[in-house]
């Protein structure tokens, strides 16, 4: 008998000792704590690069949004100060931190000021038993994170008996490595969640709860349907109001890199400008605001349905000087045949106001840049073969992402492009030194995006190739732009690869070129120096001298 009572009393101590430690283990796991998971080598380089502990903050800082909005006013409708009374009638709620950007020539800016991280009780019961969850995808959990709500095209996977009103935690479904080398989520939609550590993911879910909820519909609802919104966000990790539908036409909703690239060109009223990668167009209607909509802005973007987004937004903004073509811009520059008909309109001067210079000045600049394109051009064919097998080998067969698209395309309906009608003009390039500023916003790796959850498909070989990509697009650049105009480049990146050495190969290809000082100038200043990969190549940054006109934001 007294066996069996100690026997049992064991299993009573046990019972509790094990639900503590559970309990102590729940404010850990529901939390957000992410890790950026990267690539060896790209670790290594980017340690390199910026030094180890410089690189671990900006991993981290990656992983959260910004702590402030940033609102670019349009100043052709309105004036900073009436936004801000606006705003603070509107976000009355929020007792919104709003204010003016203090930094000289960036007077047209307001900031929304959020908060966060924020420790939210998810209200886990004290018998241990986990909260009712509803599982997201990466890219959902990243729009949550902006301010966004969950819709049901996020959503992977949710906790049984789940009824409309009630209240659920937010997790996230990072993608993982898997058997073949890729990555993958690896969760069949739909899957049920227990709470316990049987859940598909259960330790990689551990610190990424982002908030709670309101389910707007049931657990069968969710999956039932293909869209909706599945979940009210009522608490958040990060507070960030949202701008959906709010003084549409004044304000537009800016990260400020991308504000200080259009100050940067400088554009003037009665300038040609050229918007090389304009959509969505931000860029695009803060240039034209800056030239008071007098000139011509020429937006170019070789997406059907961009093209149409960038007419759509320069008509909410009230703004008549942007003229958007549907162009790659690999081939902005036009090349025409002795038997093309001088009238068209892409390549006419006439018609587009373009100043040819004929003198044996430009003459000579022009054959110089196309002599040093093509031998370019020759020198990349040795990379590209070295990836030609395998690009033969993925065409012979349908790729997971393949198939992962057209799963998405099943579940989300088909594009815009099938469902809206409304042309858009083509363009078949312009005449070389046609415009007076061009602004190459260039298509990257996106690494310096925030809030970012996974960077593990990116390798040194991908940025390598966005690079080259980055150089043939500049080498178009060069050459519509003027004599004695400007060209702004710029990325969301924090590959120096696809920055610094951007500028090192155009100040060392085109000696007519130099380094202009920005203004405004925010940030911090370039890398300079020289890293050599273990295959031998070396990749050139910035010299001392051109330290002072490079900056990131």
């Amino acid at each position: 008998m007294k066996k069996k009572a100690w026997g049992l009393s064991k299993t009573i101590g046990s019972f509790f000792t094990n639900q503590h430690k559970l309990m102590e283990d729940f404010p850990e796991r529901y939390s957000y704590n992410p890790t950026l998971r990267w690539n060896a080598e790209l670790e290594s380089y980017f340690s390199n690069a910026y030094g180890p502990q410089n690189f671990s903050r900006i991993s981290k800082a990656l992983t959260r949004p910004s702590c402030y909005s940033c609102i670019r006013v349009n100043t052709l409708k309105t004036t900073p100060d009436a936004v801000i009374d606006k705003l603070t009638a509107v976000l009355k709620e929020n007792r919104a931190d709003i204010s003016k950007c203090e930094v000289a020539g960036l007077d047209n800016v307001v900031f929304v000021r959020g908060s966060g991280p924020h420790a939210i009780n998810y209200g886990y019961a004290a018998d241990g038993k986990p909260p009712k969850e509803v599982l997201v995808s990466r890219k959902c959990a990243e729009a949550v994170l902006r301010g966004a709500q969950v819709y049901v095209p996020g959503v992977l996977a949710c906790s049984a008996h789940v009824e409309k009103g009630e209240l659920v935690a937010v997790s996230v479904s990072v993608e993982q490595p898997g058997v073949d080398g890729g990555w993958g989520v690896g969760i069949t939609r739909g899957t049920v969640l227990q709470g316990s550590e049987t859940d598909p993911y259960h330790l990689e879910r551990s610190g990424l709860y982002i908030g709670q909820g309101r389910a707007m519909m049931s657990r069968s609802g969710m999956f039932r349907v293909t869209e909706g919104l599945a979940v009210d966000m009522s608490d958040r990790v990060f507070h960030l109001p949202s701008f959906r539908d709010v003084l549409e036409g004044e304000i537009f909703l800016q990260n400020l890199p991308s504000i200080v690239a259009a100050r940067a060109l400088d554009p003037q009223k009665g300038e040609r400008i050229l918007d090389m990668c304009a959509a969505p167009g931000g860029k695009t209607t803060a240039i034209a605001i800056l030239m008071k909509d007098e000139g011509e802005i020429v937006a170019v973007d070789r997406s059907h349905n961009k093209v149409q987004g960038i007419h759509k937004l320069a008509a909410e903004m009230g703004l008549s000087c942007i003229t958007p073509y549907k162009l790659d811009a690999l081939k902005a520059v036009c090349v025409r045949n002795e038997s093309e008909d001088l009238s068209d309109p892409s390549c006419a001067k006439d018609n587009h106001g373009g100043h040819i210079q004929d003198s044996n000045f430009m003459k000579s600049e022009v054959e110089k840049i196309e002599s040093i394109t093509f031998e370019r051009l020759n020198a990349e064919k040795d990379f590209k073969k070295a990836v030609s097998n395998e690009k033969a080998i993925e065409s012979s067969y349908i790729s997971k992402a393949d198939i992962r698209k057209e799963m998405r395309r099943k579940r989300n309906g088909p594009g815009r492009n099938q469902c809206l009608g409304g042309k858009v003009e083509k363009s078949k390039g312009f005449a070389p030194s046609s415009f007076d500023r061009v602004l190459l916003d260039a298509p990257c790796s996106a690494l310096g995006l925030r809030p970012r959850l996974f960077t593990g498909e990116e390798t040194i070989e991908s940025l390598r190739k966005h690079a080259i990509y980055q150089r043939r697009m500049f080498d178009q650049a060069v050459q519509l732009v003027r004599p004695g105009g400007v060209i702004v480049y710029s990325t969301c990146t924090i590959n120096p690869g696809e920055n610094e050495a951007l500028v090192r190969y155009a100040l060392d290809t085109y000696k007519f070129l130099s380094l202009a000082p920005q203004h405004p100038r925010i940030g911090g200043p370039g890398l300079v120096g020289r890293f050599e990969f273990p295959d031998g190549y070396t990749e050139l940054k910035l010299g001392n001298t051109q330290l002072e006109e490079f900056s990131y934001v």
